[in-house]
């Protein structure tokens, strides 16, 4: 009997091929690579001013000779006897300030926004400094009437703030915090010069 081109003995075939073929396709599924991750996800950015802050002074004299950086005669330092063999203090570079000493909060209040379990923050940025810093990040601690700490968030302002002037930002968005939460207290953390 033959039925659209096909005859019933090949058909006996294909339906015992047909579990061959499905469990080699499901084979093939599983051997193929999962996504990671961290796929799709940028590298955390580190800040100027957190690299400024974790820089360590290191004892040039504990570093061995090989890993030392070569120096010409004519720009090798020069040691100076001190009396009782006690060396002087090492001469320290008196750097740039940074962008977030003149960055300070002027006014600032808070409410809740969505269900109850978002905080909209208000406040004033104030930049005293003589240039204008941008990327501000600032940080609010949340606590309950009795003072004990709930929640911290953090949120980078992706603004400029020109010298010597302020800027108010209202209903800004900080995140999500405890619904037991009463009191927001917001310090800029970080800044960059513009």
């Amino acid at each position: 009997m033959r039925f659209a081109g096909w005859s019933l003995q090949g058909s006996e075939a294909r339906v015992l091929a047909l579990p061959a073929i499905a469990i080699a396709g499901c084979a093939a599924w599983l051997m193929l690579p999962e996504p990671s991750d961290a796929e799709g996800q940028s590298p955390p950015q580190l800040s100027q001013v957190h690299f400024a802050q974790n820089v360590s002074l290191i004892d040039v004299a504990a570093v061995p000779a090989e890993m030392a950086p070569a120096q010409s005669d004519a720009t090798a330092p020069t040691e100076v006897p001190t009396p009782d063999g006690v060396a002087p203090p090492p001469e320290t570079t008196v750097g740039a300030k940074p962008a977030i000493d003149g960055l300070r909060i002027s006014s600032q209040s808070w409410r809740r926004g969505g269900l109850g379990s978002k905080a909209l923050v208000t406040l004033t940025l104030r930049n005293t400094n003589d240039y204008a810093v941008k990327d501000i990040e600032i940080a609010c601690a949340f606590a309950r009437r009795d003072g004990s700490h709930l929640t911290d968030r953090r949120r980078v302002l992706p603004d400029t703030v020109n010298m010597r002037s302020r800027k108010t930002y209202s209903g800004m968005l900080i995140g999500f915090v405890n619904v037991n939460a009463n009191t927001a207290k917001c310090t800029p953390v970080a800044a960059s010069r513009t």
